[in-house]
């Protein structure tokens, strides 16, 4: 069965090539090996690849044509032919250009439907409004939110105040945002507080009757025995005598769970519990859910359901009662509230939580705080970290109060890698043989400067090192230690035989292993499960990660029958976000996951880094909770000395644009001004880098205001290129592999490369493409295939994922995601029905084309040019080249990284990284067409004899005047028609044909996609 893209019978005729004379495309449908596509007066690909190489036609005294002027010697006459190469490349390049055109019935039809809808009356209003969402100059002094004031970057009090013109201009917009739908997320805060002396009596006989109560006083008696109780009147003392207090707190010691209960306790004890609504933030979905189940039992309560506590994450929520309640929410809730409550009016007292682990999104909530305060003198901010680090939070807020509570934790022993070697004896199998460069290329790592000099000063203090481990350590630990100082990856073979080594020789109590990543989770858990000792079920395995279902995480708390070990696989979600009350025995892999941005190359990376010190504190704690426990940290003692006191916070090593659309949506006036005023602020470069990419998406205009789309992207949970994927996937039909694509660029993609079978693996990949050139499309059709084979039974989706060398548990994660975005588009009024399949959704979704025009909406301008390779050692590949990096490289686990037959000359991509060389990750090939009604703006020049069309004036194709002016014009109503679109958000209806939408959309969806015949093949399914 033929699920999806491609044809697994090729093109017909062999393929097609330059000139085929059955293309509407002269030049450009076929292989690239006519180059194609730079242009002579406006590119800046000239100066990237042939440096140095214009100039006149002939060197002073003119030779014969091709060959140096007589007069000319040694060096001169390399740089003439230099110089002479270059015009031919340049002369070479302008007549390859492919040529846009079209055939006289279409040509016809446009003319008549441009004729149609331009003589439309309501034209001209729509227009005079309309603010181009592509167009790069904006009016002087226009703003998406009417009525603005010059922003205030030193006072959000007085920004917050214009809000309801926000609102009105939402009305303006015809933003069909289905008001029932935010309200779910908006329900708690939506509450007018008044006191009610009734509420209040009820809530204190309440309280009084839970003293009878025997599963109240059960837990009483356990929450008694917490170091925070014994400081509660304290606590409540310092709350109530400030605005803000700093509370820092050793693991263990009940801070998230206690101090949330006192406040409340103490307003309902004194007869004003009504008047007491406390909110408490966490940084992980799954930390909101648990920490409040927590505290509703030991209230003897039901979590939610009118009673005292609850919780709200994104999509999902149990709310408790409306007035006398504690509410735990993640981050990203709170940022919500402030667009449509800047002062959070109904909110008593905001306890913000695990503040060490210096979130972006805890970071900016700070700030704001920070600035809010002035304006409610009677909100209580209460900041929660689990470091000693209080000093630095506490200067922020003006040297404000702090309290330290100590940790109740029992003595935790701890190993470093060579006394694990040591007692396992332990002799690392199937090293990587590549040389360390070579991994590091395949890895598609990017090592920054600090971390380079940090690996210097290791191997450099390596070999003193190893001799001081002489005399404790047997020769054969210092040669394993030796041989995986040369693999950075963690040894998860090490981790199993310590898991088993633990089952076999130490006590009872459960096991909490440290992974950076999903990656390394799956394929931990995967070990487990093939051994035969784990398949007992004496054993229970349960992988945490943030992104899993949350259904399917609750598990990690519950106890385990008697003789049952519990083995927990986690990512630093459980450092401090969770505790797992039984756990005895920690393994930290001694990694953690970071985001880092290099603003210098524009290029962005994730990698497993060495953990902190502070992290290390956190993982070790966990271990002595029920009793003396033992923490192994698989890292040596020299890497131990050089570990950082801190994680760098995030804001500091990560892309600020989805940043920068929340400062905007929530009114904190200028960028720059907001961001420098953060606890730790990021460089000018990184502000200025943001600003400039929303911009070039028309997320923001030139006055640093949101537009339409930019006021959608700033809701969508996902990064702004991304978003706009999204909204054009629901606009133009295709949302179902839209989705896919959005989902997996978010995340990850769900294929996995076993060592020793990576030609198999790339293999098996590349049939998935099915001749489609794109790493995008080839996981829609990974994705069509599980959803198919999952239909069938578990059975089928085993073999199929086993064949593919697919995870399923990446692609069970990548369809919660999708279920999550659909979610949003229904709230916002992009779709009528949350299910990313439903049929008026994907009337387009088997359209090839289309999908990658969408495609370009998103990720333009990350564009890259296809040449001709004139190699002699490859002459088979291709070149590929950036309009800012000149020559780069296709990543090698690209299905276009060994392509040599392209139909068209242009990749669009998502990931630019350096390693070795620049590479490209997830790229497609992508025609003209997209390009022209989707890339940037359009001009119309003529260059020497020939009459041009181009995108951004550097993607340049040939075409007869009348046909661009055509596709000019057909463009402009395409961003006249998708502006409305996106200001006043509703479906297309495809069944009417007389409407405008549905007629403009339709022709250039005919335009796109019938160039050629699709190598398509069968589709899937059929609508």
């Amino acid at each position: 069965m033929n699920h999806g893209y491609g044809n697994r019978h090729g093109r017909r005729g062999g393929g097609r090539r330059f000139g085929d004379g059955g293309s509407r495309w002269d030049g450009e449908a076929g292989s690239s090996r006519g180059g194609g596509g730079g242009y002579q007066r406006h590119s800046e690909w000239d100066s990237n690849e042939d440096q140095g190489h214009g100039g006149g036609r002939r060197g002073r005294g003119g030779g014969p044509r091709g060959k140096h002027p007589p007069h000319l010697k040694g060096r001169e006459i390399g740089l003439w032919y230099a110089k002479w190469g270059g015009i031919k490349r340049s002369e070479a390049e302008r007549k390859s250009r492919a040529v846009v055109q079209m055939d006289e019935t279409r040509e016809q039809h446009i003319t008549q439907l441009l004729h149609t809808v331009q003589s439309d009356p309501s034209r001209d209003a729509r227009s005079s409004t309309s603010q181009n969402w592509r167009v790069k100059e904006e009016p002087r002094g226009h703003s998406y939110f009417d009525g603005d004031g010059p922003p205030q970057p030193q006072n959000v009090v007085k920004v917050s105040k214009i809000e309801p013109k926000e609102e009105k201009h939402e009305v303006e917009l015809g933003a069909n945002v289905k008001k029932e739908t935010y309200n779910l997320d908006l329900e708690y805060l939506s509450q007018l507080v008044v006191r009610k002396p009734s509420l209040d009596e009820e809530l204190k006989n309440d309280q009084q009757k839970k003293r009878a109560n025997s599963r109240y006083l059960d837990m009483l008696k356990f929450r008694e025995k917490l170091p925070s109780y014994g400081m509660r009147e304290e606590l409540v003392r310092l709350i109530s005598a400030n605005q803000v207090l700093v509370i820092s707190g050793e693991t263990g010691c009940g801070k998230t769970t206690q101090v949330t209960q006192f406040i409340l306790d103490d307003y309902i004890q004194r007869g004003m519990g009504s008047l007491c609504r406390v909110v408490c933030t966490q940084p992980r979905r799954i930390s909101a859910i648990s920490v409040a189940e927590r505290v509703a039992a030991e209230r003897a309560e039901s979590v939610g359901e009118g009673k005292s506590c609850g919780y709200q994450i994104r999509l999902q929520s149990r709310l408790p009662r409306k007035q006398g309640s504690v509410l735990y929410c993640t981050t990203g809730i709170i940022l919500q509230w402030l667009r449509s409550d800047p002062y959070l009016s109904s909110i008593s007292h905001l306890v913000l939580d695990e503040i060490h682990e210096r979130s972006l999104q805890s970071d900016v909530l700070l700030t704001i705080m920070k600035d809010l305060l002035t304006a409610r003198d009677d909100l209580k901010v209460i900041l929660m970290s689990a470091t000693l680090n209080a000093e630095k939070f506490s200067k922020y807020f003006k040297k404000c109060p702090m309290i330290h509570i100590p940790g109740y934790t029992y003595p935790v022993q701890e190993y470093l890698l060579e006394d694990v070697v040591e007692m396992l004896r332990f002799r690392p199998q199937n090293q990587s043989r590549r040389p360390r460069y070579n991994r590091v290329f395949l890895h598609g790592k990017n090592v920054r400067p600090e971390k380079e000099e940090k690996e210097a000063e290791y191997l450099e203090s390596w070999p003193c090192y190893a001799r001081t481990l002489k005399d404790r350590f047997s020769d054969s630990t210092i040669d394993a230690l030796e041989m995986m100082n040369d693999d950075d990856k963690i040894n998860l073979e090490l981790i199993v035989a310590l898991i088993r080594h633990i089952v076999m020789h130490e006590d009872n109590g459960a096991i909490l292993v440290f992974l950076p990543g999903w990656d390394n989770i799956s394929s931990l858990n995967d070990l487990l499960i093939a051994d035969q000792m784990f398949k007992s079920d004496r054993f229970i395995i349960i992988p945490l990660h943030s992104l899993m279902p949350t259904v399917s995480q609750t598990q990690v708390f519950k106890k385990p029958p008697p003789g049952v070990r519990k083995i927990i696989i986690a990512t630093n979600i459980a450092e401090t976000s969770i505790t797992i009350d039984d756990v005895v025995y920690v393994i930290d892999g001694g990694k953690i996951k970071e985001t880092h941005f290099d603003t210098q190359n524009n290029i962005s990376t994730m990698a497993a880094e060495w953990v902190s010190l502070a992290n290390a504190k956190q993982r070790k704690g966990r271990a002595g909770r029920v009793s003396p426990g033992k923490c192994y940290h698989l890292y040596n003692g020299l890497r131990a000395s050089l570990l950082d006191n801190y994680q760098l916070p995030e804001i500091q090593r990560c892309p600020l644009e989805e940043l920068c659309l929340q400062i905007k949506i929530l009114k904190l006036g200028s960028i720059a001004s907001f961001l420098r005023k953060t606890l730790d602020p990021p460089s000018d470069k990184a502000i200025e880098l943001a600003i400039t990419h929303l911009m070039d998406l028309n997320a923001l205009d030139r006055n640093e205001e949101l537009t339409p789309l930019g006021f959608h992207l700033a809701r969508l949970p996902v990064e702004p290129h991304i978003g706009k994927m999204i909204l054009f996937g629901a606009l133009l039909g295709c949302l179902d592999p839209v989705l896919t694509i959005a989902a997996s660029l978010s995340f990850k993609d769900p294929f996995f490369i076993p060592l020793g079978k990576e030609k198999i693996a790339d293999h098996k990949r590349k049939i998935l493409s099915k001749h489609s050139r794109s790493d995008h499309l080839t996981i829609v059709n990974a994705f069509w295939g599980w959803e198919d084979a999952k239909g069938r039974g578990s059975r089928y989706e085993r073999e199929y994922c086993w064949e593919n060398f697919l995870s399923a548990s990446t692609l069970q994660m990548l369809q919660n995601m999708k279920g999550q975005f659909a979610e949003h588009l229904l709230a916002a009024g992009f779709v009528n029905n949350k299910d990313p399949k439903d049929p008026s959704s994907n009337i387009n979704s088997e359209n090839e084309k289309l999908i990658k025009a969408v495609i370009v909406a998103g990720l333009y301008p990350k564009v890259a040019k296809i040449r001709p390779n004139h190699s002699r050692k490859r002459p088979t590949l291709v070149k590929v080249y950036t309009k800012a990096d000149g020559k780069v490289c296709i990543h090698p686990k690209s299905v276009n990284s060994e392509e040599t037959e392209f139909h068209y000359t242009w990749l669009i991509y998502h990931l630019k990284m350096r390693t070795t060389s620049i590479f490209l990750y997830d790229c497609t090939e992508v025609s003209p067409f997209s390009l022209l009604f989707f890339g940037g703006d359009i001009s119309i020049q003529k260059d020497q004899d020939q009459e041009t069309i181009a995108v951004d004036e550097w993607i340049v194709f040939q075409s007869p005047a009348r046909i661009a002016h055509l596709v000019k014009d057909l463009r402009k109503e395409l961003d006249v028609l998708l502006e409305e679109k996106i200001k006043s958000p509703r479906p297309v209806d495809w069944n009417d044909w007389q409407s405008k939408d549905c007629n403009v959309i339709s022709a250039i969806i005919d335009l796109i996609t019938t160039q050629e015949t699709p190598a398509g093949g069968p589709r899937r399914g059929s609508q």
